[in-house]
């Protein structure tokens, strides 16, 4: 079985930017990753700056290549690659694939697949029956959309290959995502007989098993790190493997800490002194440089504030015990260039 990846967070923490860059990190020597999205948004399509997704698979980027071992390779996969390549070296990228799942087209594909009704499937849709299902209960578009990504991560080819290597799922935020990754087994557990509760079941099969992991993306603030904490107590008690926390859009700390104490205190001592010395007029008071001292303390002093919450913030999150990247804020905001540099960072520090 391919391994499933889960990536969720708080809103306005950029998972789909994360889970982006960490489909590209693992398409990396020759390997296949499919990158899903499930919320209608086409924040895939946006991201890889290409047209809105359709329902279908569709390659959309290379893996950038890579020197040396893929740090999320088995040890199976990896001798395997070896192999084929006959040694180390510069090794080429794989490919990312994507896929936008719609809701009423799983359906039709569940209908055809199960029950064999793929004319009637068709006439329904028609009808409006298919929007009214999907629309009047929400929980049967949570099975499709999960049951469609675990299709994916099952699939074989005609060599009896796995097709991807791996799947990423953009999925829901860190508020639902429990519930969105658990209503199979509510399923299964209303259906006892019948092919929805086998699906149910095969679909909770990859869910919970050790080939899959949820990874929860969040900032240095106080309410997405209380989200982060309550997700994973959320989903351990599911039974849900959990795997790392991404830490997006870090801000490095410009002053030491000896220089931190000082703003933190708003000390005055030898700032104007420094000023004069860079040019910026006499060090006397009322001078330029005088003048500036204010404005640079207060600065210095939010960014001291700054500094110290994100600390307080990061240790919460450490004490949760997984492990932890961090992606740094891009200022001028996630193109594709920044989008592969965000890829080759995350592979730097290894398996989440």
């Amino acid at each position: 079985m391919s391994r499933l990846h889960v990536v969720s967070g708080k809103g306005g923490t950029g998972k789909t930017t994360v889970a982006a860059a960490l489909a590209l990190a693992l398409a990396t020597e020759g390997r296949r990753t499919l990158l899903v999205e499930v919320e209608g948004r086409q924040g895939i399509a946006q991201l890889f700056e290409t047209e809105a997704l359709p329902y279908e698979e569709r390659k959309i980027a290379v893996g950038p290549a890579s020197e040396g071992a893929s740090p999320w390779a088995s040890p199976r996969t990896e001798a395997a690659g070896e192999a084929s390549r006959g040694g180390g070296g510069r090794r080429a990228g794989g490919e990312v694939h994507a896929l936008a799942i719609d809701a009423e087209r799983a359906l039709l594909d569940y209908l055809q697949m199960f029950y064999k009704l793929g004319s009637a499937g068709r006439a329904l849709k028609k009808l409006g029956a298919i929007d009214f299902a999907t629309t009047i209960a929400p929980g049967l578009r949570d099975v499709l959309l999960t049951g469609k990504a675990c299709e994916a991560v099952r699939r074989k080819d005609k060599s009896g290959k796995f097709v991807y290597d791996a799947v990423v799922m953009d999925a829901p935020p860190t508020g639902r995502i429990t519930r969105f990754l658990n209503v199979n087994d509510e399923v299964a557990g209303l259906a006892k007989i019948g092919p929805i509760h086998n699906q149910a079941q095969a679909v909770m099969r990859v869910l919970k098993s050790p080939e899959t992991a949820v990874h929860l993306v969040t900032l240095l603030e106080e309410m997405p790190v209380q989200e982060t904490a309550d997700g994973v107590a959320e989903l351990r008690a599911a039974g849900i493997p959990v795997g790392g926390i991404v830490i997006n859009m870090t801000r490095p700390a410009l002053l030491d800490n000896g220089d931190l104490d000082s703003a933190a205190r708003g000390a005055r001592t030898g700032v104007a002194k420094a000023l004069s010395q860079a040019g910026l007029g006499g060090a006397r008071r009322g001078g330029l440089a005088d003048r500036l001292i204010d404005p640079l303390l207060e600065q210095a002093r939010e960014h001291a504030e700054r500094v110290e919450l994100e600390r307080a913030e990061y240790a919460e999150l450490t004490a949760i015990g997984l492990p932890t990247h961090e992606l740094e804020l891009l200022p001028e905001g996630v193109d594709l260039a920044g989008l592969y540099r965000l890829a080759r960072d995350l592979r730097k520090q290894g398996p989440i």
